[in-house]
C-alpha cells in the first residue's frame, strides 16, 4: 500500500509540473503549436477546463481557478506523500497530513509570489516592454503583491520600489524556509501521538 501512495504522490507531482509548464507557455503570444504544447494541452486541458467550468474565479483578465487546480493537486501530493512515509493511519498522522496540506497551500502561494516578484524584477532591470502579453500579465499580478508587501515593510510611508521587491522576496523566502522547518517539527510531534 505504501508503494501505491508513493506512486500517486509522484504522479501528482509530475502532473503539477505539466500544468505549470502549460501555464507558463500560455503567457507567451500564441505560437504555432509545437508538439510539446499539443501534448500538454491534451494532458492538462481536461483537468483545467473542469476547474474553469465549475469554479469560476476570473478577476479581470486573470483566471484563478487554475491556481485552485494546482493547489488541489499539491494537497493530494502532500497527502499521498505523508501516507507513503507514515505507512499507517492514526489520528496523529491525520493531523500531520492536514498540517502538511495547509502548509502546502501557504507555501505554494508564497512561492508563486516569489516567482512573480523575481520576474517583475527582471523586467525592471532589463527595461522590458511591460505592454507585451507576458510582461503585462506579470505586472498585473505583481503589483497587488508588491503593494501589500510594501505596506507590511514600510507601513503608510512610501518606500523604494526596488528595495521593496528585494525585501519582499527575502521575507517570502524566509517564510517558506522557516515554515517548512516548523511544519516538519510540528508534524513529527503529531505523528508521535499515541493514538
Amino acid at each position: 500500500m505504501r508503494i501505491l501512495f508513493g506512486l500517486l504522490a509522484a504522479l501528482a507531482g509530475i502532473y503539477s509540473l505539466f500544468i505549470f509548464i502549460r501555464i507558463i507557455l500560455s503567457w507567451f503570444s500564441k505560437s504555432s503549436g509545437t508538439k510539446l504544447e499539443s501534448f500538454l494541452q491534451i494532458v492538462t486541458d481536461p483537468y483545467l477546463n473542469w476547474w474553469k467550468k465549475n469554479l469560476n474565479l476570473r478577476i479581470a483578465s486573470l483566471d484563478f481557478s487554475v491556481v485552485a487546480a494546482i493547489v488541489t493537486l499539491s494537497l493530494l501530493q502532500t497527502i499521498f506523500h505523508s501516507l507513503y512515509i507514515s505507512g499507517s493511519i492514526t489520528i496523529g498522522n491525520i493531523l500531520a497530513i492536514v498540517l502538511f496540506a495547509l502548509w502546502s497551500i501557504v507555501s505554494f502561494i508564497a512561492g508563486f509570489c516569489v516567482v512573480i516578484i523575481v520576474l517583475r524584477a527582471i523586467a525592471y532591470f532589463t527595461n522590458r516592454n511591460i505592454y507585451s502579453r507576458f510582461w503585462g500579465t506579470v505586472d498585473s499580478i505583481s503589483q497587488p503583491i508588491l503593494y501589500r508587501m510594501n505596506r507590511i515593510i514600510y507601513g503608510n510611508k512610501t518606500g523604494n520600489y526596488l528595495k521593496g521587491m528585494i525585501f519582499s522576496v527575502l521575507i517570502l523566502t524566509g517564510i517558506i524556509i522557516a515554515g517548512r522547518f516548523l511544519v516538519m517539527y510540528l508534524a513529527n510531534i503529531l505523528r508521535a501521538l499515541p493514538f
